[in-house]
């Protein structure tokens, strides 16, 4: 590319433009060689001109030598002065045309004239059809800008069509009722909930009328199609497999939406609860008999099951078999349901909620908005199923409890009773009818256990055969019947759910009124019957016979003894004292010892009087001497003359060789060889007591007569000797008359001790 001034070009000349005449000064030269020089530094080697400078350099093959740098600039000003050159010479030829150009000159002048005219004329045309058209603009303008409204209110129409209209068929969809229930109704339907939920937005505005009009339409259309969908799951109620009622995940969904009606959600419950009552009852009668119409059942074909009915001649057998039916259906019920009421329990409780919202007459109490329990629910909808089963039950239960009269059955029917009552109540709920049906029937047959027992002491009451004791004293023979049925029930309870324990107020457990039916009345019976003994020892062991045996049936069961056992121990330490009475009575009297205390009793009497005197005042004379003159007329009694006191003397040595074995057999007949051998025990102590009493008394009177020494008047005295008789002869009548009566010792006619009694008797 060839420059027109290349930098440092020569003049046509040969000269350096240095020497030009038109030069600037050389001053100016330099300022503008050092501000060339300047920018040429400074400028960038991005900078295009940079780029095709060398980019021309590149193209005439010059290499940087020293000898190219030092040509360079001769070449370059020679190139400037060649083309200032020819610029000379074009311009010298354009000198040379001008004068002929001048006639051109005035022609263009002309026809510019004549172009500034056309250009005035053509301006006034544009502003006269400008002042025409702006009408037009303007009104074109005004229609785009309502085209443009028009455009926006279309866009508007359309997205409130199609979110607050719904099409018909989607319509027909929602409401047919030939229109299957399937996922595209259920998504309808959510479409004009929210429908209806947004037209709460319309009537927020000022014209009201369109959210109304389309609130009633959705309200209609929701309606619609809840009752659709409220006749559809009756009607696969209808359909359910009665075998495996398990409701489908279809059903449940659509008894979730309908709970936003409780009305109708709780009319289908309703409806469900009355289906599934007459299929369990159906069932319930053919699980009993083989034998519903049709042939149709769990067993149908199945001859190995036998129907509940076949055991019907066992009373416990035949209720448990009911009862474990009525159970088995009762968690399979359960179990069905429970993935609705349970797994599903939070939707219901939101969808309810909602639904009292839109229904506040649904609500039971206008204060308080109850919460949906999922648990409560479900047991109250198995319980519903169940009713006619119920019924049957009770009426089946009840009819043979009252035919049969077997108490020991009848109470194993209420602990039979008693556990499915638990059962149930962990199962559906402490309240349900299932349990309260398990109470009554509990009751009703605690009560027949009750009558049964009644009529048994009423019939024994009257049968004097059967009261009569017996001759051996040993409890009668229907008490030991009643006896052995009771361990039968105690035993029954005990293997049961578990016995009660006696609550803090008060010791009676659950078995108490069984105890107060099946024990009291026979033992009172058992008690009446003594009285037709004359004999009070044998009365005495004969009602500790019957004692003993109701202590030993009552004593290995904790939940009986807790309240029967205080009463029994306190009745038999009274019979114990009675027989500690007898069997001192008999020692005393078999011995002979009686007889001597019958005639000490006077002198017992005094003895004590005289001891308590002495207690309360020691220093009073005379009290002393009273006694011992008592004692020394203990002699002149007809029991302690030799002859009578030799006679008892003897007859004690007879008796004490045998008396443990004599006073054993004399309560031979109490059925208790513990009992009666501390009996003996303490009435052979009582014995050696009375014993002690009177030798202490012999000792006493002897020692009062003067038996131990004998008065010699002046003469001293002489130890008596062993027959205790006096060595001094009487010499007057008064001396005789002592003499007689110091001539015998009570001690050496009633030789035995104490010690040898408790060594003999021991």
């Amino acid at each position: 590319m060839t420059s027109y001034f290349p930098v440092g070009a020569s003049n046509g000349n040969g000269s350096s433009p240095a020497s030009s005449p038109l030069s600037p000064p050389t001053s100016q030269r330099s300022t503008a060689l050092s501000n060339r020089l300047t920018s040429v530094l400074s400028a960038s080697y991005a900078d295009s001109d940079i780029r095709d400078s060398l980019e021309t350099l590149s193209i005439r093959g010059i290499h940087n030598t020293a000898e190219t740098r030092r040509q360079l600039r001769l070449d370059v000003q020679k190139e400037v002065v060649d083309c200032n050159a020819e610029i000379v010479r074009d311009f010298g030829k354009v000198a040379e045309v001008k004068k002929p150009e001048q006639a051109n000159d005035e022609r263009i002048g002309s026809v510019i004239s004549t172009l500034n005219r056309t250009c005035d004329e053509m301006r006034r045309h544009i502003g006269q059809a400008k002042q025409d058209t702006t009408p037009m603009l303007e009104e074109a303008g005004a229609l785009m800008t309502q085209k443009k409204d028009t455009e926006t209110k279309q866009r508007l129409l359309d997205a409130f069509s199609k979110h607050f209209l719904v099409p018909e068929e989607d319509l027909r969809v929602l409401t047919s009722a030939e229109g299957p229930v399937d996922e595209q109704f259920f998504e309808v339907l959510a479409r004009v909930k929210q429908v209806h939920h947004d037209c709460e937005v319309l009537l927020g505005g000022e014209n009201q009328r369109l959210g109304l009009e389309i609130m009633d339409l959705s309200s209609r259309n929701l309606n619609s199609a809840y009752q659709k969908l409220y006749r559809w799951i009756q009607k696969e109620f209808q359909s359910l497999n009665l075998e495996d009622p398990r409701i489908s995940s279809s059903i449940r969904r659509a008894l979730r939406v309908l709970a936003e009606r409780p009305t109708l959600f709780h009319s289908c419950l309703d409806f469900f609860a009355e289906a599934r009552d007459y299929v369990l009852s159906d069932a319930f009668h053919y699980a009993l008999t083989d034998a519903i119409s049709g042939g149709a059942g769990a067993n149908a074909g199945d001859r190995s099951v036998k129907p509940i009915e076949f055991s019907a001649h066992d009373p416990l057998r035949y209720i448990g078999d009911m009862l474990a039916w009525v159970h088995s259906t009762t968690v399979s019920e359960r179990e069905a349901l429970e993935a609705l009421f349970v797994a599903d329990g939070e939707e219901l409780a939101r969808g309810i909620q909602a639904g009292l919202s839109s229904e506040p007459w649904s609500r039971i109490d206008e204060d308080q908005e109850a919460a949906f329990d999922g648990h409560k629910a479900l047991s109250d909808l198995v319980n519903r199923d169940l009713t006619g089963v119920s019924r049957s039950l009770r009426q089946r239960v009840e009819l043979v409890i009252q035919g049969h009269d077997d108490p020991v059955t009848c109470y194993k029917v209420v602990n039979l009773l008693s556990f499915y009552r638990t059962t149930f109540s962990k199962l559906v709920g402490a309240q349900s009818n299932l349990v309260d049906l398990m109470q009554a029937l509990e009751k009703f047959t605690l009560g027949h256990f009750e009558t049964l027992m009644r009529e048994q002491a009423s019939a024994l009451s009257s049968d004097q055969a059967a009261l009569s004791p017996p001759d051996d004293l040993s409890p009668p023979e229907f008490l030991l019947d009643a006896l052995e049925g009771l361990i039968l029930l105690m035993k029954t309870h005990e293997g049961s759910v578990g016995p009660d324990e006696p609550s803090s107020e008060s010791s009676e457990n659950r078995f108490t009124p069984v105890l107060r039916a099946a024990f009291d009345p026979f033992l009172s019976l058992a008690r009446s019957s003594s009285n037709e003994l004359k004999d009070t020892t044998a009365q005495t062991i004969y009602r500790t016979n019957i004692l003993l045996a109701a202590r030993a049936t009552v004593s290995p069961f904790e939940f009986a003894s807790v309240t029967h056992m205080a009463p029994l121990s306190t009745a038999l330490s009274t019979l114990r004292v009675n027989l500690l009475d007898v069997q001192h009575q008999f020692l005393l009297e078999s011995s002979g010892l009686q007889v001597l205390l019958d005639a000490l009793e006077p002198f017992s009497k005094s003895a004590k009087g005289t001891e308590n005197d002495s207690d309360s005042d020691d220093e009073q004379s005379g009290k002393p001497d009273v006694q011992k003159l008592h004692l020394k007329d203990l002699a002149s009694l007809s029991a302690f003359q030799p002859t009578s006191l030799v006679t008892s003397s003897q007859r004690l040595d007879d008796f004490l060789p045998s008396a443990l074995m004599d006073a054993t057999d004399n309560l031979k007949r109490v059925q208790s060889a513990s009992l009666v051998q501390s009996v003996t025990e303490d009435a052979v102590e009582a014995f050696c007591r009375d014993f002690e009493f009177v030798e202490g008394m012999i000792i006493a009177a002897d020692e009062a007569r003067g038996m131990t020494h004998v008065n010699l008047g002046t003469g001293g005295s002489v130890l008596s000797g062993k027959s205790g008789r006096s060595s001094r002869k009487p010499e007057t009548e008064e001396d005789d008359k002592n003499a007689n009566e110091e001539q015998w010792s009570l001690r050496s006619l009633f030789p035995r001790t104490t010690g040898e009694i408790r060594v003999l008797l021991s």
